[in-house]
């Protein structure tokens, strides 16, 4: 087992159970760890505000949010990379026309989540933060991460095409695909981190279940994936751990790190 002075994890599908919330296990494990002197850093698609809601218990050293968008360290903003109000606006009207009109589209900023929802979320999910529904047709914000309602590769990549310096993945657990700039991408974020705080990526363990995890999980000297984690993550990482549901990555911390 590498040396590992940073551990990152994602949320969804990774730490979060199925009813997104953490286990008394997880939070006791993760506390015990960072009382070693091993900062934890969450690396997640959820916008900042959003993410907070759900690891206030976790008090986390470093936290990449929007997807690699934003990264702050408290209340203090690190770095953030977002889309020109222009293109936002650009990205949403590609998304629209090539969809009929017929397609919702969710918009990070760095304080707000905006969603033109059909269904109200707090009602089909009520842990839900705040959203600010929006029809877009006077959105003039700059846009850290933009997820479009699609399930079709051909449109998700025209959409990508609107706009220079863009990078989209999809989510495998539903039809949605996310975009931010090209460099806004969790692996770039954990190099700015690395950066910043001198700590070798090597000396770093990652975990992740999504597509969007794969290339982290690839950069960091540990990789590991969930049980529930797509093919695709678990033939990049080094090591499978139990499931999310089944505290996974607590397992996995109580083994090799503590």
């Amino acid at each position: 087992m590498k040396k590992t002075d940073l551990i990152i994890t994602d949320l969804d599908g990774t730490l979060l159970r199925n009813d997104k919330t953490l286990s008394e296990h997880t939070i006791k494990v993760l506390k015990k760890i960072k009382e070693k002197g091993v900062p934890i850093c969450i690396a997640t698609a959820r916008g900042h505000t959003n993410a907070l809601r759900y690891i206030k218990s976790l008090n986390p050293d470093i936290l990449i949010s929007s997807g690699g968008a934003l990264i702050s360290q408290g209340d203090k903003i690190i770095a953030q990379t977002a889309f020109s109000a222009r293109d936002t606006q650009k990205l949403i009207s590609t998304a629209f026309s090539l969809t009929d009109n017929k397609c919702e589209i969710t918009a990070d900023t760095v304080t707000r989540h905006f969603w033109n929802y059909k269904d109200d979320p707090h009602i089909l999910s009520p842990d839900w933060g705040e959203v600010i529904y929006t029809d877009y047709s006077d959105f003039k914000e700059e846009a850290l991460k933009i997820c479009v309602q699609t399930d079709n590769a051909g449109i998700a990549e025209k959409i990508a095409e609107s706009v220079k310096d863009c990078n989209y993945a999809r989510f495998s657990d539903g039809e949605w695909y996310k975009y931010t700039k090209s460099s806004a991408t969790k692996e770039n974020a954990l190099k700015e981190i690395s950066r910043i705080f001198n700590i070798p990526l090597g000396n770093m363990a990652a975990f992740g279940d999504d597509f969007v995890d794969i290339e982290m999980i690839k950069l960091c000297g540990t990789g590991v994936a969930v049980d529930n984690a797509i093919t695709e993550v678990k033939e990049a990482a080094d090591y499978v751990t139990d499931s999310s549901e089944k505290d996974g990555v607590a397992k996995f911390i109580e083994k090799f790190l503590l």
